[in-house]
């Protein structure tokens, strides 16, 4: 877990910057240790803005912080993202390091700006704006919601329904959660292989092969 005078400081950081902007501004914090691995959040304020609580699990950019490479990861400021019931909130992600550099957790700040978008669009006639470059990222309540977002997002990846896929085609999917860090979900095999319609000896023989394709 983190540090005892880290999470004293980080808890003090998320209620003033909760009491600042007011309930539409959520502060969450991100545990990246083993134990949290699945529970990731251990301190959130106003979580009302995305139904999440203290005991819920990562996000995407949660499971990229425990899968990728951490010396590349840097911190995203004001980046959208939307909520399960199409909410559009601002977003902040602030890596937390040890004194080594390592990743141990995270402080992400989500501002619904819902409202604010709704009065930018009535006010389109007289003002000049500036589309987003891409569609909202949405932030999963829990472990669950995630792994079945990451697993329609390989399926989309492929192109076709699993039922048309080929082994090659499922090996490409498998290739794309594993990269995600869909495998970092506990016992994310048996929902996997049980999508795909394979055996978790069949799954696991397709992430080698996926490995071996990505090394050649």
């Amino acid at each position: 877990m983190l540090e005892k005078t880290t999470l004293g400081f980080l808890t003090q950081l998320a209620k003033g910057i909760a009491q600042q902007f007011g309930s539409n501004c959520e502060v969450a914090v991100h545990d990246l240790s083993e134990n949290y691995k699945d529970s990731s959040i251990i301190l959130i304020e106003n979580g009302h803005v995305t139904s999440r609580k203290v005991g819920d699990g990562p996000s995407m950019v949660v499971l990229e912080a425990l899968n990728g490479e951490q010396s590349t990861l840097q911190d995203h400021s004001s980046y959208l993202t939307k909520t399960k019931d199409g909410r559009i909130l601002k977003s902040t992600t602030i890596y937390i390091r040890d004194t080594k550099q390592k990743i141990i957790g995270i402080f992400s700040i989500n501002f619904d700006i819902t409202n604010l978008l709704i009065t930018e669009s009535a006010l389109q006639p007289i003002i000049s704006v500036e589309s987003p470059e891409k569609e909202p990222e949405e932030i999963p309540q829990n472990v669950t919601d995630l792994l079945d977002e990451l697993i329609e997002l390989s399926v989309k990846q492929i192109g076709k329904p699993v039922a048309l896929m080929t082994k090659d085609d499922k090996v490409r999917a498998i290739r794309f959660l594993k990269e995600r860090g869909a495998f970092l979900i506990t016992k994310s095999g048996d929902k996997i292989s049980k999508h795909f319609g394979i055996s978790k000896y069949t799954l696991y023989s397709y992430i080698d092969t996926g490995e071996e394709a990505a090394d050649s």
